[in-house]
């Protein structure tokens, strides 16, 4: 058994697209229409184009909203991307704008910080050392 495909709800998928793909540096894979407005949107990594998909889930849903801000609220992330070198990332996403309500912290083996992805969600990177 493995992970296929997780989500993040977001408050506007064109506005993820943007950010997901130009700034985090993700690729689309899927994109299918579904009624309207919403669409099947997903974004890999380029490094791993056939690996895990990561669902940019319309936020729709009544319970999202009072779930997404109690975990914003006490500062928790909805998600973890794994990354090579947190500081280096850190730095480049701060050139791009991003705003990080954590700076690069070490925790023993691991290092995290923290941003906002501007579409509702906290989420976290990290380096694993060794």
């Amino acid at each position: 058994m493995k992970i296929h495909l997780t989500s993040v709800f977001v408050d506007d998928q064109a506005k993820a697209e943007r950010f997901y793909t130009d700034v985090l540096g993700f690729m689309k894979k899927h994109d299918v229409p579904l009624g309207e407005k919403d669409r099947w949107l997903t974004v890999v990594s380029p490094q791993d184009p056939d690996g895990t998909e990561l669902l940019l889930e319309p936020a729709g849903h009544p319970a999202v909203k009072a779930y997404r801000d109690a975990l914003a609220g006490d500062g928790i992330p909805l998600a973890q991307f794994a990354v090579d070198d947190v500081r280096a990332e850190y730095e480049r996403l701060r050139e791009h704008g991003v705003r990080f309500t954590q700076e690069p912290l070490s925790m023993g083996p691991v290092t995290t910080a923290v941003f906002d992805d501007t579409c509702g969600n906290l989420i976290q990177i990290a380096t694993q050392a060794g």
